[in-house]
């Protein structure tokens, strides 16, 4: 692997006709904020001293987006994204992770690596922490784009799911 400004190039860069998928953890695989007597289903790990409850819903459904799209961990997480959850998740690859620069500016603080890494390939990104230059941002592309929101309670859904796999399709065909 090597980096390139700001943004480590992995094996997944292939050059096939499947959409990016940028994939946020914490919010999105790894859920915060639920009432402790509606706790999801789940598996605790330790990061470094944090533990994070890795949903199996949003794990199970990542692992299903795995064979339409090429998956991008976009998370502060970074290298320790490859290193907790690719055998948590039981993932078939290994992603490759951005890095990201010391925020600067008013936009979103991963959107230039985003920008930078995606290029003019079709893409989508799930975050839960999306904000306005996120979305004038994936308008004002030329390439297919979709953001897909998710409730840190909840992480990724059936419906978040669902929508990625329509977008998915409508890119690269059945």
């Amino acid at each position: 692997m090597r980096q390139e400004q700001g943004i480590l190039m992995g094996d997944l860069r292939d050059g096939t006709d499947k959409p990016l998928l940028f994939v946020d953890i914490d919010g999105v695989l790894s859920v915060f904020g639920f009432c402790p007597g509606t706790r999801p289903a789940g598996r605790w790990i330790d990061v470094d001293g944090v533990w994070h409850l890795i949903s199996a819903e949003a794990s199970g459904h990542l692992l299903a987006l795995a064979r339409a799209f090429d998956l991008v961990w976009c998370s502060g997480w970074e290298d320790k994204a490859d290193e907790h959850l690719v055998q948590v998740i039981d993932l078939p690859v290994r992603p490759p992770f951005l890095t990201f620069p010391v925020p600067t500016g008013t936009a979103h603080w991963k959107l230039s690596t985003v920008e930078r890494y995606a290029g003019d390939r079709a893409m989508a990104w799930i975050d839960d922490g999306f904000d306005d230059s996120c979305h004038a941002w994936a308008e004002a592309r030329t390439a297919p784009t979709l953001l897909v929101a998710t409730d840190p309670a909840v992480g990724l859904d059936g419906a978040g799911a669902a929508r990625l796999e329509r977008f998915a399709r409508a890119i690269s065909g059945p």
